[in-house]
């Protein structure tokens, strides 16, 4: 633990990144996959067991948490940390992605984004300073600029007003972070799926010297190979000492050919949001228990697994509970997909460290491109 934040990168192998964030409330290791606790949960798993399967640092969502119990709240009741008890670092968005999808109950200008809150209809303005106010009121450890994020396909002319109104959102977040010991504040690259707008947006965020530095406004309905294109544009303007987070990514497939090109943080809700539905991420590939194929499957999701979800309980058991819409059914499958998604960041720092990690990206796809098990 250190009193500063402080980004190390202890190696590298080809584009991919072997590093740690070290913080006040504990060390993050790189590359690192963020489990999404939007409202302060982690939806469906004790946050004891989202620690257990590897979880270095959570998020928490600034436009949710601001609505409801209220960052003024929260503050009131001892921080995000103590609230939740989570002792460990905390990211937080800064609304601006939920903000975009309320399209139809928002106004956006440059002194921010006045909204109507969808779960009563209140009125809320959301400005850079307010959402660096609230994510302060929450303790957070990072805080992510207010951004404007535009779904692709969008019109040239329209990201690149949105990626302008961001830089000059940045500007501001910075001025209103102020120093702070121990915590960070990340800029956010916007400009869609056009890489000259990519660049200008990572070259003057850059002049900023932030912390850290997100790529966003992917993984919004575009391709994975346009994704991975924006990735290959932007990531050599960044600055190398600095972390760089992908953020709202995704597939494990994702996460490989992102830390490949030099990611070293990601999150994304997929592997809870997919374990309430039925569906497991293993290391032969997805696997949906809700198939009929696993009533009478007395095998594990995966004998080879150290989490107890996937090693202990039988697919027969796991089918019989999500056909009947029981509760335990979408927590032992969260539990599953958290843990394998750790046990995959934890294989990418290991190949990193040991210079394979190419070898190592390839036996995993060959390992998901043979399936599953065949059925009993």
């Amino acid at each position: 633990m250190t009193e500063n934040f402080q980004f190390t990168l202890d190696k590298t192998d080809a584009g991919a990144r072997l590093g740690k964030i070290s913080m006040p409330r504990g060390e993050i290791r790189t590359p690192a996959f963020m489990p999404v606790g939007t409202v302060g949960t982690v939806k469906a798993m004790y946050l004891d067991q989202v620690r257990e399967t590897g979880a270095d640092i959570i998020l928490g969502n600034t436009y949710h948490l601001m609505l409801r119990p209220t960052a003024e709240r929260v503050a009131r009741l001892g921080g995000l940390h103590k609230l939740i008890r989570w002792e460990h670092p905390i990211l937080t968005d800064s609304g601006g992605f939920q903000v975009m999808s309320l399209s139809g109950l928002r106004k956006l200008d440059e002194q921010g984004v006045t909204f109507k809150s969808h779960v009563d209809g209140s009125l809320h303005h959301m400005s850079p300073e307010r959402s660096i106010e609230i994510q302060g009121l929450l303790g957070s450890d990072i805080q992510m600029q207010l951004d404007e994020c535009v779904a692709l396909p969008a019109e040239p002319r329209e990201i690149e007003r949105a990626m302008e109104m961001s830089l000059r959102w940045a500007e501001r977040c910075r001025v209103a972070f102020g120093e702070q010991p121990g915590k960070a504040m990340f800029g956010i690259v916007q400009g869609g799926d056009i890489p000259a707008l990519r660049i200008r947006s990572a070259e003057a965020l850059s002049q900023l010297d932030l912390k850290g530095y997100a790529i966003g406004g992917l993984a919004v309905g575009e391709p994975q190979d346009v994704m991975l294109q924006m990735l290959e544009t932007t990531l050599p303007v960044l600055p190398t000492e600095k972390p760089r987070y992908l953020m709202g990514v995704g597939t494990p497939d994702d996460i490989l050919k992102s830390v490949a090109r030099g990611i070293d943080m990601f999150d994304c809700v997929m592997p809870t949001r997919s374990g309430r539905h039925g569906l497991a991420f293993t290391r032969r590939g997805k696997v949906n228990i809700r198939n009929a194929r696993h009533a009478e499957d007395m095998r594990q999701l995966d004998e080879q697994s150290s989490c107890p979800a996937s090693r202990d309980y039988s697919r027969a058991y796991l089918h019989h509970l999500v056909r009947s819409n029981e509760a335990l059914g979408g927590m032992l499958l969260s539990w599953n997909n958290l843990a394998y998604y750790q046990e995959l960041m934890q294989g990418i720092r290991k190949a990193i460290a040991e210079d394979r990690f190419a070898d190592f990206m390839a036996e995993t796809q060959e390992e998901w491109a043979r399936g599953d098990l065949d059925p009993v």
